[in-house]
C-alpha cells in the first residue's frame, strides 16, 4: 500500500508541475501577453500563444504599421481574425480587416527553453485565401505547430497576411503599388526577429517555410532587400519566386476589371475611387472564374499576385538571387503537384471510364505556350508525347496531362530557382527534394502520386495527432519530414541536428545536382540526381528560344 501511495505521490508531483515549466506572461513591444501552457509528455511542456498582434489594423492599400500597444496582460489563447477573403463558394466574405495576428508554439524540457531555432510558416491559398491556422483537420487545425515544435525542439510561428484585393490589388504604379500581403509577411518576420528572444528563441536563427503561394512568398521574402539580416534559412514547398503565376506583370488590366465591377472609373480617378470603396465590395470583386478547360487553364485565371513594385521587389525575381547568397535554402515539389489543376482543366483525368482525349493534351500544351506562339505550342506537345508511340493508353494520356501541369506550374521553376540560388550562393547551402508519398484520396486513380498540398499533413504531424486514420508508414513519412526540416532549421544541414534521419541528403550542387526523394520507403537509392533534366532543358532553353508574342 505504501509503495502504491508513493507512486501516486510521484505522479501527482509530475502532473502538479506540468505548468511550472512555462514562460508565464511575456513582454513584447506592444505589451505583456499570456498564453496557455500544458504538459505534452514526461518532462516535456508547451507554451502556446494565439492571436498576438504583430501590427495595427492595416489601412486600406497601405503598408502595415506597428501596433499601438495595450495595457495590462493580453490573453492570447485563441486565434485572431483571419484576413478578409471570399468564402468557399465566393458568395460572401469572411474574416476581418483587423487581422494581423500571429501564433506561437514554444517547447520546454525540464527547464524553460532559451536560444531555440525559430520556424515561421507562411500559408498558401493562391494569394486569395488562407489563414494562420487553416481549416480544422480532424481533431486539430492543420497548421497547429505543436508536433513540429515538440519533435524538433524549435519554436513554430504562424501568422495572417492580407489576401485577395486587399492584399494584392495594384495599379502598376506608385498610386496603388500593391504587395500589401508581402509587406504583412515582412512585418511578421521582423516582429519575430525583434521579440522572439523573450519567448526563448534565437533571433539570429529564423527559418521561414511555406507551401504553394506560401512557398512563392518564401522565395520572394528571401529575394527582397527589405529582409536583409532577418532570415537565416528558408524552405519553399511546391512554389517558388519563379513560378509563372508568382508575379503579375500586367496588374493595371486586372485593377481596371475590379474597378468596373465596383463602379469606379478606369481613368485617373480609379485609385481614389477604389480607396473609397468598402473592403467587402472590393473583396467580392476579386473572385476567380472557376469555369476552366484545357484551353483556358485555372492557373491563368488567377490575377491577384505580387508585382515588381520597385520597392519590396526592386526587379524581376530572377535578378535578385544575390540577396539570398547567405541564406540556406531547401526547395522541392510533390511528384504530381499539378494533379489538382489538371483535374479542374481536364476533368476526365480522374474518371476511370471517361477517356482523356489527345486534343485536350494538345490544347493544354498550346495554352501554356501561348506567350511564345503556335510553334512553341506544337513543340511543347511533341516534347510531352514523344514517348507515347502510335497508340497511347488511357493512363499514358491522363498522366501526361498531370505531368505537363506539374512541370509548368511547379517543377521546372523550382529547379531553375535551385540552380540560381546555388550559382549565387556565398555561404548559403542549397537542397532539392521530390516528395512522392502516394495520395490517400480513395477516389484518385491507382497511378496517382503525391498531389498538391499532400505534404502538409506530414510536415505538421497529423499522423501523430490522429493515429487511428493513418498507417505506420505515414508516421514514418511525417517523422522524416519533421526531422529534415527541423535539423535544417537548427544547423542549415537537414542531416545534422537533434533528430535522426533515414538517409543522408547531399547538397544540390555537391555532385551532379542531387536531390532526395522523400516517401515511406527511403534507402540509399532515394538520393538521385538531375531531376527531370530533359524537361527543365526544354522549358528553360528550347521553349525560351521562341520569340515572345506581343498581345494586341
Amino acid at each position: 500500500m505504501m509503495a502504491m501511495l508513493g507512486v501516486f505521490m510521484a505522479l501527482a508531483l509530475i502532473l502538479g508541475t506540468a505548468n511550472a515549466v512555462s514562460l508565464g506572461a511575456v513582454s513584447t513591444e506592444g505589451g505583456m501577453v499570456q498564453g496557455r501552457s500544458h504538459s505534452i509528455g514526461l518532462f516535456r511542456y508547451m507554451d502556446v500563444f494565439k492571436g498576438i498582434p504583430f501590427a495595427a489594423t492595416p489601412g486600406k492599400f497601405q503598408k502595415p504599421v506597428p501596433h499601438p500597444g495595450w495595457s495590462g496582460v493580453l490573453s492570447t489563447t485563441s486565434f485572431g481574425n483571419k484576413c478578409m477573403q471570399l468564402n468557399t463558394f465566393a458568395t460572401d466574405v469572411e474574416g476581418s480587416e483587423d487581422c494581423l495576428f500571429l501564433n506561437m508554439w514554444v517547447p520546454h524540457g525540464s527547464s524553460v527553453s532559451t536560444n531555440l531555432p525559430v520556424m515561421v510558416y507562411i500559408y498558401g491559398g493562391g494569394f486569395l485565401l488562407g489563414s494562420s491556422q487553416s481549416t480544422s483537420f480532424m481533431s486539430s487545425y492543420l497548421y497547429d505547430g505543436q508536433q513540429i515544435a515538440d519533435r524538433g525542439n524549435v519554436i513554430v510561428v504562424t501568422f495572417n497576411y492580407r489576401v485577395g484585393s486587399l492584399g494584392f490589388l495594384s495599379s502598376g504604379d506608385a498610386d496603388l503599388p500593391g504587395n500589401y500581403g508581402l509587406w504583412d509577411q515582412h512585418a511578421a518576420i521582423a516582429w519575430v526577429h525583434r521579440n522572439i528572444r523573450n519567448f526563448g528563441g534565437n533571433p539570429d536563427n529564423i527559418t521561414i517555410f511555406g507551401e504553394s503561394a506560401g512557398g512563392v512568398s518564401v522565395g520572394l521574402q528571401i529575394l527582397s532587400p527589405q529582409n536583409k539580416g532577418l532570415i537565416r534559412r528558408a524552405i519553399s514547398q511546391s512554389g517558388v519566386a519563379l513560378c509563372p503565376w508568382a508575379v503579375n506583370r500586367n496588374p493595371r488590366q486586372y485593377a481596371e476589371e475590379i474597378a468596373r465591377k465596383v463602379g469606379c472609373p478606369t481613368d485617373s480617378g480609379m485609385v481614389a475611387c477604389l480607396r473609397m470603396t468598402d473592403a467587402k465590395t472590393l473583396t467580392l470583386a476579386g473572385d476567380v472564374d472557376m469555369i476552366t478547360s484545357a484551353s483556358e487553364p485555372m492557373i491563368q485565371n488567377l490575377s491577384l499576385f505580387p508585382v515588381v513594385d520597385g520597392d519590396f521587389l526592386p526587379g524581376e525575381p530572377d535578378t535578385l538571387f544575390g540577396n539570398a547568397a547567405d541564406i540556406d535554402y531547401i526547395a522541392g515539389v510533390n511528384d504530381m503537384d499539378g494533379h489538382i489543376f489538371a483535374t479542374l482543366d481536364v476533368p476526365s483525368v480522374n474518371v476511370p471510364l471517361l477517356p482523356t482525349s489527345v486534343e485536350e493534351v494538345r490544347a493544354l500544351s498550346a495554352s501554356f505556350s501561348e506567350s511564345r506562339g503556335i510553334d512553341a505550342g506544337i513543340a511543347t506537345f511533341d516534347e510531352y508525347t514523344f514517348s507515347w508511340g502510335s497508340n497511347p493508353s488511357e493512363t499514358d494520356i491522363k498522366k501526361t496531362a498531370v505531368e505537363l501541369e506539374t512541370d509548368y506550374i511547379f517543377l521546372v521553376p523550382t529547379q531553375t530557382s535551385l540552380y540560381l540560388h546555388s550559382d549565387h550562393a556565398v555561404s548559403g547551402r542549397t537542397y532539392s527534394y521530390l516528395f512522392s508519398e502516394p495520395s490517400r484520396m480513395p477516389v484518385y486513380p491507382l497511378w496517382m502520386g503525391a498531389d498538391h498540398a499532400d505534404d502538409l499533413q506530414y510536415v505538421f504531424g497529423e499522423p501523430f495527432n490522429n493515429p487511428l486514420i493513418y498507417f505506420p508508414r505515414h508516421r514514418e513519412v511525417s517523422d522524416h519530414l519533421i526531422s529534415y526540416w527541423t535539423n535544417f532549421a537548427q544547423t542549415g544541414d537537414p542531416n545534422n541536428g537533434e533528430s535522426t534521419v533515414p538517409v543522408a541528403w547531399p547538397e544540390f550542387a555537391s555532385s551532379g545536382h542531387q536531390y532526395l526523394e522523400i516517401n515511406s520507403s527511403m534507402s540509399s537509392s532515394s538520393v538521385k540526381q538531375m531531376l527531370k533534366t530533359r524537361k527543365v532543358y526544354y522549358w528553360t532553353r528550347v521553349f525560351a528560344s521562341y520569340p515572345v508574342v506581343k498581345k494586341n
